[in-house]
């Protein structure tokens, strides 16, 4: 036996390979096609299966090896070069989500609508833990989610579902969802079905990474990622999630080398889900939305069993209804104009160019500011720099001094800076959410000797935001159900 009888038949076999060098193979089984990354155990089975129905005799692991090795070669040195994508892709406007069904359909999204495709000119690979999404029903309406979702408002309603829109864009960016609420307000329950609607797994929640490399290997494996019951977040996930969110690349180094590196450069949506306010940092906030959820009765409450069984029973209909709102998305994208752009303004314009399919034009971006406020006023108040700054110009038109001057006007806070240095960093870190509530930040030098100054201005928007915040705070955070959300309705599971 050597490996050239192994190679004899793989004769069916396409090979590829994807940018990072990774050789895969298309196989033809039962009449649909699959793709298998050549490493993996589930072409290495197929290669046995086919020695075995022709020799009735298994390859030997040395023979085996050795005919990879060849495979390998093949497909990186001869093969075409194929982006490979899990669960959603993009090509040519086109936006292809994989069902993971055991026929490799997938869903066509075109701006003209849907359809189901059975062999589309994208690859997907499979990873272990994959849940097959259901075959979407053609006009479902989106509000048959939101019997299922303990959601204080409509508002709030409106972002979920710009949430899994944003989900079903291939490369972002991805605001990410924050969930907070007491216990049993059903966090996790809501984590769980959001990713179910989209990206389905056996595993959908999990415990926090604990390094950059256990966060790549998640981000590498799954398109939505879900991490449940977070007492908080440490500043380098927090710096990391940012840029998972928005598709900066980050490396990791390859186990048992020094040099080579994992370089992962795509963007994925997260949900994160906490009794307490889990973002405190200004960069994660500015690119989240935040959700609040209240407690459930226990005469509300029923089994989660029963949820999910009525869930599972909506699910197709539900589907189609978002897939209906992608295609109009698509459709209205080019028209798409807005009269300031938030920080992530690639999905505001994509959830803006959706909108109209399930609500007024003009919904989507009054919940998402006033979502992204809600944020900003959350972070101020956590944060003691901001929090001063903000008191010291309630009044003030403007105020002038050093970073020195500062330090001593907050030195019996909590939390406080020790030094000039330190207090001057938190302040740039504060600069643009305090820039939101019309607080203006300059740093700059004056004198001969070039003194560093800080200045310190309120704009107009900053006077009336003092008027107005304590009644835009209830009226954020106290929005009434409204039709599609009566609360007696929701029995949620624990």
């Amino acid at each position: 036996m050597s490996s050239t009888d192994v190679l004899n038949v793989a004769t069916a076999a396409r090979l590829f390979h994807a940018s990072d060098g990774t050789g895969f193979a298309d196989l033809m089984i039962d009449g649909h096609r699959e793709t298998w990354p050549l490493r993996g155990k589930r072409f290495q089975a197929w290669l046995r299966q086919q020695y075995y129905e022709r020799t009735w005799d298994a390859p030997s692991p040395a023979a085996l090896n050795a005919a990879l090795n060849v495979l390998e070669a093949q497909a990186q040195f001869d093969g075409p070069q194929r982006k490979v994508s899990i669960r959603l892709a993009e090509q040519d406007g086109v936006i292809y989500l994989d069902l993971a069904d055991e026929f490799w359909r997938c869903v066509e999204i075109g701006a003209n609508g849907w359809r189901i495709a059975e062999d589309p000119p994208v690859r997907f690979r499979r990873s272990a833990g994959m849940q097959p999404l259901p075959l979407p029903v053609q006009g479902g309406s989106i509000e048959s989610l939101a019997p299922f979702l303990n959601l204080a408002s409509e508002n709030d309603f409106v972002l979920v579902v710009a949430w899994l829109l944003g989900a079903l864009r291939a490369g972002g960016p991805y605001p990410v969802l924050a969930i907070a609420g007491e216990q049993g307000s059903a966090k996790t329950v809501l984590s769980k079905l959001l990713r179910a609607v989209v990206d389905p797994s056996v595993a959908p929640v999990r415990a926090l990474p604990r390094d950059e490399r256990e966060l790549f290997i998640a981000a590498s494996n799954g398109h939505v990622l879900a991490f449940d019951n977070l007492s908080g977040l440490p500043p380098w996930l927090s710096d990391t999630l940012c840029r998972l969110a928005s598709g900066s690349a980050f490396s990791t180094r390859r186990l048992f080398t020094d040099q080579d590196e994992i370089l992962f450069a795509a963007a994925r949506p997260v949900i994160l889900n906490g009794i307490e306010d889990i973002i405190t940092r200004p960069d994660l906030a500015d690119r989240a939305i935040l959700l609040t959820l209240g407690a459930i009765a226990e005469r509300q409450r029923r089994p989660e069993h029963a949820l999910w069984r009525e869930f599972e029973l909506a699910r197709p209909h539900i589907l189609g209804a978002l897939l209906d709102a992608a295609a109009h998305g698509l459709r209205m994208l080019p028209h798409v104009r807005l009269k300031r752009l938030p920080r992530m303004a690639d999905f505001a314009l994509w959830a803006t160019a959706c909108e109209s399919a399930f609500r007024p034009a003009g919904t989507l971006e009054a919940a998402y500011s006033n979502n992204r406020r809600a944020a900003i006023e959350n972070i101020v108040d956590a944060d003691p720099v901001a929090a001063l700054v903000r008191e010291i110009m309630a009044d003030k038109a403007q105020w002038r001094g050093s970073a020195s001057d500062l330090l001593q006007i907050g030195a019996n806070r909590s939390g406080w800076p020790k030094s000039p240095r330190a207090l001057a960093g938190r302040l740039r870190r504060a600069q643009s959410f305090l820039r939101t509530l019309g607080i203006e930040i300059v740093f700059g030098r004056e004198g001969r000797l070039g003194m560093r100054t800080i200045r310190i201005m309120a704009t107009d928007e900053n006077r009336f935001h003092n008027i107005v915040s304590t009644v835009s705070r209830v009226s954020d955070n106290g929005d009434a159900a409204g039709p599609n959300h009566p609360r007696p309705g929701l029995e949620q599971a624990l």
